[in-house]
């Protein structure tokens, strides 16, 4: 196994009402010392001796070395390069300088503190290692009996080698998690089996030149081309590790994402709740905002924006007075003013909430005027954020087809002339177009933002909302 992976974790759980997992484990562990002692010590009966102890010495601070460069790539599995040297030890030098070096190498991780028992975990690790080793060297030791010691017959040795390393190595990891009854096994297996496919075949050639050039044309001579093909394989394992941080950056900035829209959504709950003539008035101007921003060809982010912005964009209305919502008729001037402020109310909450910042600004804007009549701060055309002037127009198309304590619901008809004659007045002109265009062309149920297709949509991300709702409560219930 080119890059040599590690399950790791406390072989022991105290918590256990019974024992039998561990006697097994303890088993486990003085079976793989005994039969790694064992094979060392066979070895040495069958006439295998350490031929070059400078060159083994050499490798061996090699390897040792090599462990500094281990990286995590997941909660439980790390990679070395450590075994490139193991295995190029066990080619050239024997099985029994190839275990030597593995053994020595791994000394580095006696001193660890990251794991309930690591003298139990440093004796278990290289004892696999060292059957890996031993077996690696073995078959190779076989293949160039056969194929000779050209170029040809180091490569298939130098392969045979790896795929017995990798083939013992990874088999031996899994045995400890299976033991345990842990759900880590499958988890494992999955993230070794991926990089042994990639790794193998791009160490197979390197081992196999760095061979070729020791037994060629100098032992010294593979210094040269041993500390750049190291540092090409720690390149390769940051460059994964880099990926999996990446993927992992990836799906948190995911579920932060839903985590906005499962809040937006309860806010929207809450005003719901206590206004009944504007229920599901939030909702419908999230995806008459989404629709007309991918009309006008915006990102997806900004599509998604558009939604969140359209779902908490009356927000503010909570800290309103009770019965000023409710109240049938006309509004005084002063319940007019006190009402307009829900803008700014709505924008002083968002601001107390990570990552809001830009849906506050919208939510402050979103009755402002491009011609400079609106509120709260007067701004003029341009200088108002696009997501609000799109809020601005699905805001009041809504407001215009539903029911209201103080009138009925105007037709579709009505509403869209109406928004065409408050083209450049009161609402952006491409915003209206734009929304004009999907008006144009969608049935009467979406126009009143009602029927089957509206509420399933509706509904689907209500849906949404509350099994990402569920899923961040459970985590942080098993966190």
């Amino acid at each position: 196994m080119g890059e040599t992976s590690r399950e790791f974790g406390p072989f022991f759980r105290l918590n256990q009402p019974a024992l039998t997992r561990e006697r097994l484990l303890g088993l486990w562990v003085l079976a793989l010392a005994m039969s790694a002692a064992g094979l060392c010590v066979g070895l040495v009966l069958a006439g295998y001796t350490i031929h070059q102890p400078a060159a083994v010495a050499v490798l061996a601070v090699l390897a040792f070395a090599a462990e500094y460069g281990t990286i995590r790539l997941s909660p439980s599995v790390e990679m070395t390069i450590a075994s490139l040297v193991w295995v190029f030890a066990a080619v050239v030098l024997g099985p029994l300088s190839g275990a030597v070096v593995a053994t020595v190498g791994l000394l580095r991780d006696l001193p660890r503190r990251d794991t309930a028992q690591p003298i139990l975990r440093w004796a278990t690790w290289t004892s696999k290692s060292v059957l890996a080793t031993v077996g690696a060297g073995l078959v190779a030791a076989v293949v160039l009996a056969g194929a000779g010691r050209g170029f040809l017959g180091l490569f298939l040795a130098v392969a045979a080698a790896f795929a017995v390393e990798t083939f013992v190595g990874d088999g031996l990891a899994l045995v400890a998690p299976a033991i345990r009854g842990s759900s880590s096994v499958g988890a494992t297996f999955r993230e070794i089996v991926p990089s042994d496919l990639v790794s193998v075949p791009l160490h197979v050639p390197t081992v196999s030149m760095l061979a070729y050039v020791y037994l060629t044309i100098s032992p010294w001579s593979v210094a040269l081309f041993a500390i750049p093909a190291l540092a090409a394989q720690r390149l390769l394992l940051l460059y994964r590790q880099q990926r999996e941080t990446a993927k992992a950056l990836g799906d948190a900035n995911a579920r932060l994402a839903s985590a906005n829209l499962s809040f937006a959504t309860a806010l929207v709950a809450t005003l719901d709740a206590r206004d009944r003539y504007t229920a599901g008035h939030s909702a419908a101007v999230a995806i008459y905002a989404r629709d007309i921003a991918a009309r006008m060809g915006l990102s997806k982010s900004d599509q998604d924006l558009a939604h969140v912005c359209g779902l908490v964009h009356d927000v503010g209305k909570i800290g309103l007075p009770a019965g000023l919502l409710e109240k049938p008729g006309s509004l005084s001037l002063e319940e007019r003013r006190e009402m307009e402020t829900h803008s700014t109310i709505g924008e002083a909450i968002l601001r107390n909430v990570d990552d809001y910042g830009d849906i506050a600004a919208v939510v402050r804007s979103h009755h402002e005027r491009v011609d400079g009549a609106g509120y709260p701060d007067r701004l003029i055309g341009d200088d108002i954020p696009l997501l609000a002037r799109i809020i601005s127009v699905a805001d009041a198309y809504n407001a215009m087809t539903s029911d209201r304590p103080y009138r009925d619901a105007m037709p579709s008809r009505v509403a869209r002339m109406r928004l065409a004659h408050a083209v450049g007045s009161q609402f952006d002109t491409t915003v209206v177009a734009a929304f004009e265009a999907i008006l144009a062309t969608a049935p009467e149920s979406y126009r009143l933002g009602h029927g089957d297709t509206f509420e399933r949509r509706v509904s689907s991300d209500m849906r949404q909302e509350l099994t990402v709702s569920t899923e961040l409560t459970l985590a942080s219930a098993a966190g």
